[in-house]
């Protein structure tokens, strides 16, 4: 090999290095952006509050959380991508499939205690981050106990007569005759903060009664009533400003000074709490568009 070809050789492998080099580095910066965008979003989509047991040693994401209603006792999942007791060795397809059609990686339906019907609005690039995140967890081995469920619930196939009649997995369409704050603000409360999934009362056959959206549910989880947050003013949120919204979303406290208790007070601290301004005011402006309705 001639003298100056060699040095041309040197330096096309130096810059095809220098380019591997870079593009490598891309990919990680890209794959920390999408992991910091997830660990937001699992926050935003309140999955700390449920998915964490409820006592002081609890490590947060790995289950466990006991959650009584009407329909028996459920047993929240591991989250952590532990092998044999978490989701170790789930794919993005796999979480598509859970967050939007409620099935798990072997094709059985989850229960709606897990709230999908909420998530199936989620948008791909969202659902992927939260993928990304949780699977960027270190492992945490917990084997959560089986549900306590009424015979004819113990068989999940049963679940695919509920999800014909009440899921629709339709991903969240905006509303082009409102601005991108409202957008946004229907996008965490209807999909992603799911908040429906506690604020709206249920059918016999434990669905959303989606006609009375947001007004209040008398037979909430524990046995709690949740109050409406519409414009109701006697049953709702209806003499709330924007700024008394996102105030109690940031740090619970009531417009007459007093502070949200029981399960509101966890879903503030490891949900709402954790968002953004923007994102708080969005929900804050959503809440406020919504006309009055009255719980049963």
């Amino acid at each position: 090999m001639r003298p100056g070809l060699r040095t041309e050789s040197r330096v096309f492998v130096a810059l095809l290095l220098l380019c591997l080099s870079t593009a490598t580095c891309l990919a990680a910066s890209a794959t920390a952006e999408q992991i910091d965008r997830g660990r937001y979003l699992v926050h935003a989509g309140g999955c700390i509050s449920c998915h964490t047991a409820d006592r002081p040693d609890a490590v947060p994401l790995a289950g466990g959380r006991r959650l009584e209603t009407p329909f028996g006792i459920f047993n929240s999942p591991n989250l952590t991508p532990d092998k044999k007791t978490g989701i170790g060795g789930w794919t993005d397809g796999d979480f598509e499939a859970a967050l939007r059609h409620g099935r798990a990686p072997d094709g059985s339906p989850y229960y709606p205690v897990f709230p999908y019907p909420a998530y199936a609005g989620i948008n791909d690039h969202d659902v992927l981050a939260i993928s990304a995140y949780l699977r960027s967890l270190p492992p945490v081995h917990n084997p959560v106990p089986a549900h306590d469920l009424p015979w004819y619930l113990r068989s999940r196939w049963v679940m695919l007569v509920w999800n014909l009649l009440f899921l629709d997995a339709q991903p969240f369409q905006a509303d082009h005759a409102r601005d991108a704050e409202w957008n946004r603000g229907a996008y965490l409360v209807r999909h992603l903060g799911h908040c429906g999934e506690c604020h709206t009362p249920r059918n016999l056959m434990g669905a959303r009664d989606d006609s009375r959206e947001l007004a209040g549910n008398p037979d909430g989880p524990d046995d709690e009533k949740i109050p409406g947050i519409r414009q109701d003013r006697e049953n709702g949120i209806g003499q709330w400003t924007i700024d008394d919204i996102t105030l109690f979303l940031e740090m619970g406290m009531l417009p007459d000074g007093d502070f949200a208790g029981s399960s509101m007070s966890k879903v503030i601290d490891d949900n709402t709490s954790q968002l953004t301004g923007p994102d708080r005011r969005a929900i804050a402006v959503y809440l406020q568009s919504l006309a009055p309705l009255h719980s049963p």
